[in-house]
């Protein structure tokens, strides 16, 4: 299958100022928000991704506009009264506990940007969180037109006061999608009581060409129409776990670009992505994830780091 090095990819959601409180009393700060984290990740990989986001005019919104850039992100913001906060409460296993303080919305600026993606990634609160999720929508129905869409439901039960209403907005969004990846943690909280592996199944039923479920410290399992894919967690040190999703998700996608899922083209008969083909992308964005996580905070790797150690 032809590459697409050159794919225009677009990042729609939420970047925002992690306020990190560790066991041992300091508190940090640093940009992040699963979407940003995402673009981040693609950036730093080689791609020139665009994340659609919504930041303030204030000293935290200036300090993310400058973590995107440097890492080859291009920001088409949205003006905002303040740039939204993530409180993250780490415990003794580096897991965090997330308090959000948030403001997100899209204006018309969005579907221009869309309008020429290859491919277009939405997920985490921008996906559900009012006013913005329904303008999230809709632009991933113009989009799928012409690019392949992918999705990260990476849910923030800290923010959810109608879980009814989230989970009927993820079906909806799974069944538009051509990629979805979600962690057990999601899944679990999504379908309470039934198997990860079972919802896997019926979420690829569908719609979507591939679902991932990252399992943590057991790995990845990969579900498409006629295979099955079960790779193990590559072994590290854990610093903390936050960004690590969003690492895996972008090289993902960087994975799938590169093997020429970007665009419609991909839902078509035949011209899925090979199962052995899918291993390895698989595996690299698990490596990827794994560097994130043996060090403080969203720091994903960038191209030769991660190729030096995948080679």
């Amino acid at each position: 299958m032809i590459g697409n090095e050159g794919a225009r990819v677009v990042v729609i959601g939420e970047a925002l100022m992690d306020v990190v409180h560790r066991t041992s009393g300091d508190v940090d700060e640093a940009p992040g928000g699963s979407p940003a984290n995402v673009a981040l990740t693609l950036g730093r990989l080689g791609r020139t991704p665009t994340l659609v986001t919504r930041l303030g005019d204030d000293d935290r919104g200036r300090r993310i506009r400058r973590w995107l850039e440097h890492s080859g992100v291009s920001a088409a913001v949205v003006d905002a009264r303040r740039t939204s906060t993530a409180i993250a409460h780490l415990d003794a296993q580096g897991a965090a506990r997330y308090e959000f303080d948030l403001d997100w919305d899209l204006d018309d600026c969005a579907s221009s940007v869309v309008a020429t993606a290859d491919l277009v990634h939405v997920g985490s609160v921008a996906a559900v969180l009012d006013p913005g999720a329904s303008r999230v929508a809709g632009l991933v129905r113009a989009a799928r037109e012409h690019a392949t869409i992918t999705f990260d439901p990476n849910i923030r039960p800290a923010l959810i006061d109608d879980p009814e209403t989230v989970r009927a907005r993820v079906a909806e969004l799974v069944a538009l999608a051509d990629v979805v990846k979600a962690s057990d943690d999601d899944l679990s909280w999504l379908h309470p009581g039934r198997d990860i592996h079972d919802v896997a199944r019926e979420w690829q039923a569908l719609g979507p060409v591939l679902v991932v479920v990252t399992l943590g410290a057991d790995g990845a399992v990969a579900v498409t129409a006629d295979s099955r894919i079960r790779i193990p967690a590559v072994r590290s040190t854990v610093v903390d776990t936050v960004g690590a999703g969003d690492t895996f998700m972008g090289a993902l996608i960087d994975g799938l670009a590169a093997h020429g899922g970007a665009g419609a083209a991909v839902r078509r008969p035949g011209h899925g992505i090979r199962p052995e083909a899918l291993e390895e992308i698989l595996r690299r964005a698990a490596q990827a994830a794994a560097i994130t996580v043996s060090r403080p905070g969203a720091d994903p790797p960038r191209l030769a780091e991660l190729t030096a150690l995948v080679a």
